[in-house]
Formats: structure tokens, C-alpha cells, sequence
């Protein structure tokens, strides 16, 4: 089958070493960017999930245990939960070491803190491939264009022949290194946004379900504001049995 004299195929077999690196570099870069697009997407969606759970399901059972068991495993707010009652656990159990330095309350507050940066963490992981991808990508491809149009007009030097057929060809071919880095970069861009905002929308939820942990810890019943929404509810989201020391 003959090979088109122009289009990609063409760029790949003429092309020297350094242009089919760039191409190369540049697949690579999409590979990894809809890698890490897909995957969080995903985590994204789980959370979500775990976070309806957290909202509804937790608060309305009898006890922590039994609230921590409905949120299931691999849960950021299951984790969040059982930091919460282990710093309860740990603070009564050295309570004398603890008492004139940190209250409860501190105590509680800094472990719950804590968990939720872990959980950030594990959001904002992979982030900076795409942030990289995004900002970077165009510029790649924008190197192929330059040493691809040197090379073309080296060789068009070279050979004499000025007209528009022995130009438009080769730059045309070099040209397409830019729309390479254009599509890598686009998707990285819109991918990184949306991931943004949809880990921006979790650490949201993560920090309300903190903070009415730590009123449930430290007063033994939810924040007021969350009593009443549930007042025409089940009442057992609003007291939960809070571990002091067991």
C-alpha cells in the first residue's frame, strides 16, 4: 500500500529523529492525562456517593460502630468517622497527659482535621500530570512545528525548488505537530477544571460531615442546624451514641 505524501503517516516515515520523539512525547502525554481524567473522574463519583451515604444513612442509625459499618470500606468519611472516635479513645485513655495541654475539643478538631487533609491528599493526587499536560503539551507541539519547518526549508534549500507544491507539503506536515500539542492540551485543560470542581465539592461535604462530628463528640448530639432539618425526620441521625472512652 503506498504511503500518502502527506498527513501523518507521511511525518512519521520522512520525519527525523527528533520530530517522532515529540510525537512520541505527545501520545504519551494524552495516554497519561485521560488516565488520570478517567480514574478521577471515577474516585469522584464513588465519593459522591459515599458522601450521600454520609449524609443520610450515617445519621440515622443508633450508634457510631453502627453508623462507621454503613458507610462500608474505602470510604473517605468512614475514615473520617473512625479518626473521630479514636482521638475520643485516645484522649480518655491519657487523659492525664493531655487534660492541661489540649481540651477535647481541640483534640477532636485536629484529628478530624487531620483525617479530612489525608483525604484531600488522595483527591488532589495526579492533578499536577494534567495541570502539566495542559500547560505544557501546546509547546511541544508548538518545537515539532519549528524543527520541522527548519528542516523542511533546509531541504527545500537544498534542492532548489521553491514553488508551492515542494512547500506547502512539507510545512503543512510540520504545522500538524501544533494541532497534535493543541489536542493533548484541551482535554488535559477542561479535564483539570472539572476535577478541580468536583474536588472542591467533596472537601466541602467532608468538612460538614467533620464539623458535625466534632458537635456530636464534644456535645453528644449534631449541630443544631442539622437537628432541625432532620426534626421531621428520624430523630436518631441528631443523637448519636458518642464514644467516651470505650
Amino acid at each position: 500500500m503506498e504511503v500518502s505524501p502527506y498527513g501523518l503517516e507521511a511525518l512519521w516515515s520522512q520525519g527525523d529523529f527528533v520530530i517522532k520523539s515529540v510525537a512520541v512525547l505527545l501520545v504519551a502525554m494524552s495516554i497519561a492525562s485521560w488516565y488520570v481524567i478517567l480514574t478521577k473522574a471515577l474516585q469522584i463519583l464513588r465519593f459522591q456517593r459515599a458522601a450521600h451515604a454520609a449524609g443520610h444513612q450515617f445519621w440515622d442509625t443508633t450508634s457510631l460502630p453502627e453508623g462507621i459499618a454503613t458507610l462500608g470500606t474505602e470510604n473517605p468519611f468512614a475514615e473520617v468517622a473512625q479518626a473521630g472516635v479514636s482521638s475520643m479513645r485516645h484522649h480518655a485513655a491519657h487523659k492525664g497527659h493531655l487534660h492541661d495541654q489540649l481540651s477535647v475539643s481541640d483534640w477532636v478538631t485536629l484529628s478530624l482535621r487531620q483525617a479530612i487533609d489525608e483525604v484531600s491528599g488522595k483527591l488532589q493526587a495526579g492533578m499536577a500530570v494534567l495541570a502539566s499536560v495542559g500547560s505544557t503539551a501546546p509547546f511541544v507541539g508548538l518545537f515539532g512545528t519549528v524543527w520541522g519547518i527548519y528542516h523542511a526549508l533546509v531541504s527545500i534549500g537544498t534542492s532548489g525548488q521553491a514553488s508551492i507544491d515542494k512547500v506547502a507539503g512539507p510545512v503543512g506536515e510540520a504545522l500538524i505537530m501544533t494541532a497534535l500539542g493543541l489536542a493533548v492540551a484541551i482535554p488535559a485543560t477542561f479535564g483539570y477544571n472539572a476535577l478541580v470542581r468536583g474536588n472542591k465539592t467533596i472537601i466541602a461535604k467532608l468538612n460538614k460531615f467533620g464539623f458535625d462530628l466534632h458537635a456530636l463528640f464534644v456535645t453528644g448530639s449534631r449541630s443544631s442546624n442539622n437537628e432541625t432539618d432532620h426534626a421531621n425526620g428520624s430523630n436518631n441521625g441528631a443523637k448519636l451514641v458518642a464514644v467516651k472512652g470505650a
